[in-house]
Order: C-alpha cells, then structure tokens, then sequence
C-alpha cells in the first residue's frame, strides 16, 4: 500500500487540476514505455546490469571519468591563449596512442555524462520521484543540470578552435542580453589582441570550479539516500569503460582549425549533448532561450508542489518491543530511522525512531525487526516497528487464514508486491497469495511459518533489480531469505522448497511460470519424502 495521489482534482486550484489531469494522460503511457524498454534492455544484459536501471550510477561513473581524463588533459594543456590550441590539438595528433585517446574519452564521456543525468532526470519523473518523501532529492538535483551543461560548455571553450571561438562568442552573446556586465562581454572577441592569458585563466578557473561545484552537489543530493549507488555494477562499469575507449580508437575526436576572431567560423560539427543551444539562439532568440530555460527549470523546480497526494502513515516503534539491534537503522533505504536514548534502560540502551519527513512508509524496516516473527506466542503480534496501515499481525492472520482456505495437496503461499507484477490473478484453490507493499516487507520467519503451517512452497516475487519503488526492497529480501542480511531465515529450512522470482508490473506471465515450476518441483519432492522431513 504505497503512498497515492489523490486522482480527484474537486476542489483544487485550476492550476493543480489542470497540472495533475495532463499528468493522469500522459504519465501511464510514459511508464509504459520505460517498462516496454526495460523489458528489451533486460533481455539484452539482464535487469542488475540494465543501464536504463543504473542511471544515477552511471552518471557518478561518468563524472569519474571526466576527472581522471581531465586531469591529464590540463597537465599538457598550455593555458596561455597562444598555445592553448597547440597544446591541445598536438595530443591528437602527435600522441594519439596516449594523450589523444585520453582527450577523446574525456569528450564521450562528458557527452554520455548529459546524457544519462537528463535519462535519470525523465525516468524520475515520470514514474513520480519526485514529491513526498523524496522532495529533497529532487530540488537538489534540480540545480545540478545547469553546472552539468556550464561545465561542458567552458569546456570547448579551453580548446580554442572554431568551434571554441563559436562557442564563446554565442555564450558571450547570451549572457549580454542580461543586465549583467558594466559592458558587453563580447568586447572581448571583437579582434584577437582582445583574448589574452588573462582571459584563458579565467576559463581554466570555471572550468575547474564547476566540476568541484557538481561534486558538492551530488554528494548533497544523495544525502537522504541510504546505500547510494555512487559505482554502476562492475561489469556494466567495464562494459562502459570499454566502450569509450573504443569509440576513442576507432572515432577519435580531433580540433577543428584553430580559431581566429577575424574569420565567422561556417562549416562546424555541433555537439548536440552540450552546445545545442548555441544554433538554437541562433534561429530563435537569446529572449526566447531565457524564458525556456527559465520556464524548464522553475517547472522542474516546482513539479512537487503541483501534486496533491495522500501520503501514507509512517512508520510506528514500540518501545516495549524494540531492543535497539540497528537492523532497521541499517536496512532503511531514505535514512528515516535514526537511534535514541531508550525510555527504559532495562530493555535497551537505545531504540530507533522514524522522521515522518523521510520515511517512505514501506514497511522494510518492519522486515528487518527480529521481533517480527509469527511464531512468538502472544495473541496479537506486536513488533518494535510496525506500519499503522498494514500491520505484521494482519500479515500473520491473513497467513493463517488463506493457509485454512486451500483445498490441494500442493499448497503454495505466494508473498507479492504492491508494486511489481500483480499476484492477485495467482489465487486459487491450491495458491494463498498475499501481497506487500514492498517485497522487503517480508520477515524471513514468515517464510518457515507458512511452511510450518502447511505450506508445501513458497514463492517470493517483487520488482527486478534496479527496479523496485523504495530501491533496496527485493535486494534485502534474498539476502535475508540467502542467510547474508539478519533477520536471515534458518540454515534449517529446506531452500528447495523456496522460489524466488522478480517481475515487474505487467510481467505476469513470468509468475504463472514460476508458480508452474515450484509446483512441479513440489510434486517431485513429495513423492520422495514427507514435508515434515524438508522443513
């Protein structure tokens, strides 16, 4: 049961209502094209190694590569306006093997660099990312795009071919057009003894500045995210590398003539990652490219007041119950449990305490207090730290009860998710579905109980890698039920007895087969022993 957006607009300001009707058109058939995608791209190098499912890492990957291959680049860069181009050009030419391939990658990577960030930015959104608990993520991530485009602009800048000239004259050209400058920047491109060391120092110090400012505001755009991914898997990590570095051999990048103040450069190869909006000032505007960028942004910027939704009880602790053990400290994903001092010391030292800011109200913490177990003998199942909407003795009465219901001798309990691929359609007479608001919701002991209680198997499905709601949910689950995360389910528990399947929403027809291939290893199974002897 994650948190809901209000679908009803009754009573909203026409401006919210008419924001969140054309988000209800267009942002399912946007999520339905990124799944359709993930599919293809799952089917291609596995979802853990999907890139459309590592995007924030690879944009860290990115960035890294920026600063390995940009520091060599300034080593041999000749910061004085007459041997800048030189400097620079001769690495290509003269030095390929080394030097020229560093610069080549330097330039796809900062390519690839935009492009994953404005991927990461559109998946954010359409599949809502960016409101509720994760606000700050989202405004602070806002900023970062204009140091990402600045940065690879001051970039062609310390080139100083035709391209470079082009490129700082239009940005000069831009930046007039606002009441900024006590006179007019472009005064410093009207003839070539206008552009000397001074002014290249000046480039050289943005261009170092700015990364240093991304750098600061990436780490304090994942502050508020446990566990974050700063390294792509390591494979597609290798995969990327590789790939540049191919691209680097086979289509090196290379100076156009050097620049010169008293020829308009004409014949240009635009990079249209970072210098578009250079030929689109030029057929518009700088008016027109002002006001878009200040609409985008301020729309960005807002998107999260525009959105009316009912956000979902947080978590609750029970100080009785909690003896302070960190697993739901350690396992939550947004950050939201912090440790206390314990109102009774005779119990713990400390006990966990939820920011209702943060939390993002999906149970994974429940998941992770080993004072969530079903076999504990008081009548009503109280946890250290439960969820108010769903709590852990609904679970275990609801576990029971479809338990009771099922009339096959292969009985099998399906634990779902809320928001992966739906189980409901599962039910029948010899299937007991229950479904989570997230996978990691899921006490391992839950597991050994339904197989206690008659269970012949269980089967566990959630989001595929990279693809789960509240990042981490399917990830904590296999570690605990795999006995690498505590709460781990006991070494005692036959694993053959266990399926785990991950499938996002409108992959269904991955759990039909699932369910198909328990129940025939089921059948299997009891016709050589009894269950009692598997548990």
């Amino acid at each position: 049961m994650r948190r809901q957006h209000a679908n009803s607009t009754a009573g909203a300001p026409n401006g919210k209502s008419g924001f969140n009707t054309l988000k209800m058109k267009i942002t399912p058939l946007a999520q339905s094209a990124f799944r359709q995608l993930d599919r293809l791209f799952d089917a291609a190098f596995g979802s853990e190694l999907n890139p459309l499912r590592n995007l924030g890492s690879l944009g860290f990957l990115f960035f890294w590569l920026l600063a390995i291959s940009g520091i060599y680049v300034y080593i041999v860069l000749d910061t004085s306006a007459t041997g800048a181009y030189r400097s620079i050009d001769s690495l290509s030419r003269t030095q390929w093997y080394l030097g020229g391939i560093l610069r080549s990658v330097h330039r796809y990577a900062a390519d690839g660099f935009i492009l994953v960030v404005l991927a990461h930015l559109l998946r954010e959104w359409v599949f809502g990312h960016f409101h509720g608990f994760r606000r700050f993520s989202w405004w602070t991530g806002i900023p970062l795009l204009f140091f990402c485009f600045a940065c690879g602009i001051v970039g062609f800048w310390l080139n100083w071919d035709q391209l470079g000239q082009f490129s700082v004259q239009a940005s000069a050209e831009l930046l007039d057009s606002l009441p900024l400058f006590a006179s007019p920047l472009t005064r410093n491109f009207i003839n070539t003894s206008a552009v000397s060391d001074r002014l290249f120092s000046l480039f050289v110090f943005v261009h170092l500045g700015l990364p240093l400012l991304l750098l600061f505001g990436s780490w304090f755009h994942i502050q508020r995210i446990s566990f974050a991914a700063v390294f792509p898997p390591r494979a597609l990590g290798i995969g990327t590398i590789l790939s540049l570095f191919v691209l680097a051999v086979f289509a090196p990048v290379l100076s156009h003539p050097a620049a010169n103040l008293a020829v308009l450069p004409t014949a240009l190869a635009i990079d249209w990652f970072i210098l578009f909006i250079h030929p689109l000032m030029y057929v518009t505007s700088t008016g027109f490219i002002w006001s878009i960028l200040a609409c985008v942004l301020l729309t960005l910027f807002f998107l999260p007041v525009f959105v009316r939704e009912v956000s979902a009880p947080v978590a609750i602790v029970d100080p009785d119950n909690c003896n302070g053990c960190l697993r739901c400290f350690d396992d939550c994903p947004y950050a939201a449990v912090t440790m206390v001092p314990h109102p009774d010391r005779k119990i713990a030292r400390q006990m966990a305490q939820v920011d209702s800011d943060l939390c993002a109200s999906c149970g994974i913490c429940v998941g992770a207090c080993p004072s969530s177990t079903p076999f504990r003998s008081m009548e009503k199942l109280v946890t250290g730290i439960d969820l108010p909407q769903a709590p852990i003795n609904d679970l275990r009465e609801q576990l029971r009860t479809e338990l009771a219901q099922l009339k096959s001798e292969i009985k099998i309990v399906v634990f779902g998710c809320n928001q992966a691929a739906n189980v409901t359609a599962l039910q029948d007479p010899g299937v007991a579905v229950l479904s989570l608001i997230c996978t990691g919701m899921l006490p391992p002991s839950f597991v050994e109980y339904a197989l206690r209680d008659g269970a012949s198997g269980v089967l566990i499905t959630g989001c595929r890698a990279g693809g789960c709601e509240f990042r981490l949910g399917p990830q904590w689950a296999e570690q605990r039920i795999s006995g690498k995360r505590e709460p781990s389910l006991r070494a005692s528990v036959a694993r053959e007895r266990i399926q785990i399947t991950w499938a996002d929403a409108g992959n269904e027809a991955a759990i039909l087969d699932a369910v198909t291939t328990l129940r025939n290893r089921l059948i299997n199974l009891e016709k050589s022993m009894p269950i009692q002897e598997q548990i």
